[in-house]
């Protein structure tokens, strides 16, 4: 029997998974580590934290299955994006890596922009110049760590470091590559233009890949440290969204998937290059060869209902724990209680300031049509309804790019639930689906592996063979109308409090 291993190297912990050829998991483990932040707005994790989390979860799926490792056939990785590695000439880690939450680079992201240009950055990158992007990081580290920088001889993107050390080589692949702000996207290779910008070679970048294709081999010292047969390939892997839409199959025209996690994204496929020129929506390569995705991000997705529960849903919180039960779950059915537009309130779902459409870091969170006869049901339902408007923004921008979306999945948290694939379905009139495996990009990359490794001979053909899908839920026609007048006021509301929220920042 193959085997396949997807390795996910997330922002809490890394996860490991064994598949066979079918796509069934036949074991996992995962291993945390720690977020470090010395001051407000930074992010930093110590790049050795994810080496050790992967060989321990790696020798935990081999010994957990009994598989011999002969018979892993691949190896993918999937990682956090936009992360700064910066190593010696001896490959030694010469500080913390910066990670894409890291919003110190305010200043850099300016300067960037006025070195390239705003329009002339969008047209490279295809995205314009934001602080969760590598390029900004290593400006400021150029500029606040000027000995740090001298000594940098490689830069490497999280999921790449874990592949120099269990391979020796530095490698990356084009849809990670591309949250950097290095990479000419439309041509996906490193723009000669951005690097010189920034004072880099192009030596110090690993080379780019195909995320199918074989990168390297697992190294001597990598077998050692993981129980892995020396020479087992490694593909190119993907960032974590790209992986996971090779998990979810969307991989083809028309394929999309809106993602209810602590923020929101709506992602989708297209064969042909879309930026969009306002920076509203992020245009990347995907882990197709020659194709892209698109997708804008809502900041407060998941996290909004979060936040909602913390602070005004102890009692339900009580009530579940003692039942058994899930807590969302529970609230479900509190909002399924009331009418769609939960008589006349709407959200805004801007607790965390906001990316798409609006990229407004002062925009705030409002519920607008407060009354006395409402409920804390009524506020749930709000919010809900709040993030899926949301959503349908992203979708909307995709839509007058002119990207074509005929099918959309759900995943994240807010994805297992019914009501809000419902209200999905309903906002965007479309039938959502669901994926029946829950691995996400974990088998991404293991489907990527599989490719590289001949097992599929690509990844249309791959994601045929192992994605399948739950029964949709299907728009309901009358609730269509009713959702489509409460979106078209709440597409005003931002617009009428621009200037109080920028206001409401500088008190």
């Amino acid at each position: 029997m193959d085997y396949l291993l997807g390795i996910d190297l997330g922002t809490s912990g890394t996860k490991t998974v064994l598949f066979d050829t079918d796509g069934k998991a036949i074991a996992s483990a995962t291993a945390s580590y720690p977020l470090i932040q010395r001051q407000n707005g930074w992010a930093e994790q110590r790049p050795d934290d994810w080496y050790e989390a992967a060989c321990t979860t790696i020798r935990s799926v081999i010994s957990q299955s009994g598989t011999k490792p002969e018979n892993i056939r691949g190896v993918g990785i999937s990682g956090q994006m936009h992360g700064l590695v910066m190593l010696d000439k001896n490959g030694n880690v010469l500080r913390d890596s910066i990670i894409w939450c890291d919003q110190r680079t305010g200043e850099e992201c300016e300067i960037l922009t006025e070195k390239i240009g705003a329009e002339r950055l969008i047209e490279i990158t295809a995205n314009p110049a934001l602080t969760g992007f590598t390029a900004s990081k290593i400006l400021w580290v150029e500029r606040h760590e000027p000995e740090i920088f001298e000594k940098c001889a490689h830069i490497l993107l999280p999921k790449d470091y874990l592949r120099y050390k269990l391979t020796g080589e530095f490698a990356t692949e084009a849809s990670d590559a591309s949250g950097m702000q290095l990479l000419d996207v439309p041509n996906r290779k490193w723009s000669s233009e951005m690097l010189s910008a920034l004072s880099l070679t192009e030596s110090q970048l690993a080379r780019v890949y195909e995320s199918p294709e074989i990168s390297s081999v697992i190294s001597e010292e990598g077998a050692r440290m993981t129980g892995l047969r020396k020479g087992t390939p490694v593909a190119g892997g993907a960032g974590d969204n790209a992986a996971a839409a090779v998990g979810t199959g969307t991989v083809a025209d028309g394929t999309a998937f809106c993602t209810l996690g602590t923020s929101g994204v709506v992602f989708a496929h297209t064969s042909k290059i879309h930026i969009d020129p306002k920076g509203r929506v992020h245009t990347f390569c995907c882990a197709v060869p020659g194709a892209w995705h698109v997708m804008g991000v809502t900041q407060a997705a998941g996290l909004s209902l979060q936040w909602f529960r913390n602070n005004f849903c102890a009692a339900e919180t009580e009530v579940a724990g003692a039942l058994g039960k899930d807590t969302y779950a529970l609230l479900d059915d509190i909002a399924a209680r009331i009418p769609i537009g939960s008589d006349r309130l709407l959200y805004l779902p801007y607790l965390m300031g906001e990316r798409t459409p609006h990229l407004d870091p002062a925009a705030r969170g409002a519920f607008i049509g407060l009354s006395a006869r409402h409920t804390r049901a009524h506020l749930l339902r709000a919010v809900l309804e709040g993030v899926s408007f949301s959503q349908r923004d992203s979708l909307e921008v995709l839509r007058k790019m002119g990207i074509s979306v005929s099918s959309m999945l759900a995943c994240g948290g807010g994805g297992t639930s019914a009501l809000w694939r419902q209200m999905l379905s309903d906002t965007f009139n479309l039938d959502v689906r669901t994926v029946c495996s829950k691995e996400g990009p974990a088998l991404g990359v293991a489907i990527l592996a599989g490719v590289g490794s001949g097992v599929w001979s690509s990844v249309e053909e791959a994601c045929k063979k192992v994605i399948s899908l739950n029964q949709p839920e299907h728009p309901v026609a009358e609730h269509v109308p009713q959702y489509e007048a409460y979106y078209r006021l709440y597409k005003k509301l931002y617009p009428a409090l621009r200037d109080g929220f920028s206001e409401l920042a500088r008190l």
